[in-house]
C-alpha cells in the first residue's frame, strides 16, 4: 500500500521551521559539540485509518538505558552522507524498514543530551509504503512497534512522569510500554506542531517505574514539561 502523507505532518513541518528559535535554543549542543547520532520519528498509514508511529523498546541487555522506549537510531557512521541518511540506514539495520519506502519530510534542530554528550538530530519521516516491523538486531532490539497516534493521543493515555529527583514530563503508554523522556517529550512536541493534541490532564501524575530508575533523569527533553514546551 502506497499513502500520501497527511496534512498534519506537513503542518508540523512547517511550524518546526516557523518555530521561535529560543524553542529549541534550549536544548543546542555546546560549542564543543558531542557524539552525533539521529533518531527516525517514522509516521505511517495505520490499519483501520489514521496514521501510526514506529517505536523501539530498547534491549534489555544493554549496557545503557536498557528496556527504554525510543524511536529507531542510532550512531552517525563516516559512510553516512547526512544525518537523514544515518537514521535512515539505523532504521534498517534496527526494524528492517527498507529506506526507500521512506519519505524524509523534515530534519529537526539538532538537541543535546547533556549526560551522554550526544548530539541527536531527529528526522521527521514517512513511511509511505509500510509494512511490518521486526527485532532485526537482538542485541539493540527487544521488540518494535506501530503505535496508532488514535490510542497515543487518547487523554487516557496521557500523564506527567514524575521522580524523586524533581524531574516532571511526558508521558504516554500504549501496549505495555512506558513511553517517558526523551522520547515522550519529542514525540508530544511533534503532535503538538502538527496540530493533533487533545487535551489532556496534566496533573495526572504516575512515578517513574523503577526499571527506569537506576540513571536517573537521563535527558535534555526532560525540561520540556516543566517549561511547557511539550
Amino acid at each position: 500500500m502506497t499513502s500520501g502523507r497527511p496534512a498534519w505532518l506537513d503542518r508540523a513541518r512547517a511550524a518546526i521551521a516557523a518555530a521561535d528559535r529560543g524553542y529549541f535554543q534550549a536544548f543546542a549542543p555546546p560549542p564543543e559539540g558531542g557524539r552525533r547520532s539521529s533518531v527516525m520519528m517514522l509516521f505511517g498509514p495505520a490499519e483501520g485509518g489514521g496514521e501510526d508511529v514506529v517505536l523501539t523498546e530498547r534491549a534489555h541487555t544493554l549496557r545503557t538505558q536498557p528496556g527504554d522506549i525510543s524511536f529507531p537510531g542510532g550512531k552517525r557512521e563516516p559512510s553516512d552522507a547526512s544525518d537523514a541518511a544515518a537514521a535512515l540506514r539505523e532504521t534498517q539495520e534496527e526494524v528492517g524498514i527498507d529506506p526507500a519506502s521512506i519519505d524524509v519530510v523534515e530534519t529537526l534542530p539538532e538537541i543535546y543530551l547533556s549526560p551522554r554528550k550526544f548530539v541527536v538530530t531527529p528526522v521527521l519521516g514517512w513511511w509511505r509504503e509500510p509494512g511490518g516491523v521486526d527485532a532485526i538486531d537482538p542485541t539493540e532490539v527487544h521488540r518494535a512497534v506501530r503505535a496508532p497516534l488514535a490510542a497515543l493521543l487518547d487523554p487516557a493515555a496521557r500523564f506527567t512522569v514524575s521522580h524523586p529527583s524533581g524531574y516532571r514530563g511526558p508521558g504516554f503508554e500504549f501496549d505495555g510500554l512506558f513511553i517517558w523522556g526523551f522520547t515522550a517529550g519529542l514525540l508530544s512536541a511533534v503532535l503538538d506542531f502538527g496540530g493533533l493534541t487533545q487535551t489532556w490532564d496534566r496533573s495526572v501524575e504516575r512515578p517513574l517505574p523503577d526499571r527506569y530508575r537506576p540513571g536517573g533523569p537521563r535527558d535534555a527533553l526532560t525540561r520540556t514539561a516543566t517549561e511547557g514546551r511539550a
